[in-house]
């Protein structure tokens, strides 16, 4: 298994887990949208699309559910790379 990293540093079309999430970083609405929507340990996220300039929302997937996250609240969230 890789290191963990940011999901904000998580190369485009990378599968990878979520291997934890820096809920104590986050705001208590960003934290409660994470868990609606379902990020939590174990859950598999990939990155489709981040905003030009390197400023903007970066788009990902996670399970078959396509959201936009500000790179503060994808900072907060550590993923493991999956290889292959």
């Amino acid at each position: 298994m890789q290191t963990p990293l940011s999901l904000e540093s998580l190369p485009h079309r990378q599968r990878a887990t979520v291997a934890g999430i820096a809920w104590t970083e986050l705001s208590v609405p960003e934290a409660r949208r994470l868990r609606e929507l379902g990020f939590d340990e174990g859950v598999g996220v990939e990155v489709l699309h981040r905003a030009t300039l390197g400023k903007g929302p970066i788009a990902c997937r996670i399970g078959r559910m396509t959201v936009a996250l500000r790179r503060a609240v994808a900072g907060a969230i550590h993923v493991s790379p999956i290889a292959g």
